[in-house]
């Protein structure tokens, strides 16, 4: 893994930590956007190219963490 992915991804992780919403995501840069289809209910940020950190909320928790390839 990249140095700069790698550190793009602790810093995705750090914010969703503190996050007590999706709200709190919506940082420049960060491309929050609410999923569709089989992954309704989730929201992705951007990492680099096709990778996205996907979760969702549970309460003031972000649950259901994930690093995916998105194509």
């Amino acid at each position: 893994m990249r140095g700069g992915f790698a550190a793009r991804v602790e810093r995705i992780l750090a914010r969703l930590d503190e996050a007590a919403g999706p709200a709190d995501m919506d940082l420049p840069g960060f491309r929050l956007h609410r999923l569709k289809g089989g992954l309704a209910g989730y929201w992705s940020v951007g990492v680099s190219g096709n990778w996205r950190v996907i979760f969702r909320f549970e309460g003031a928790h972000a649950r259901d963490v994930d690093l995916i390839d998105c194509h």
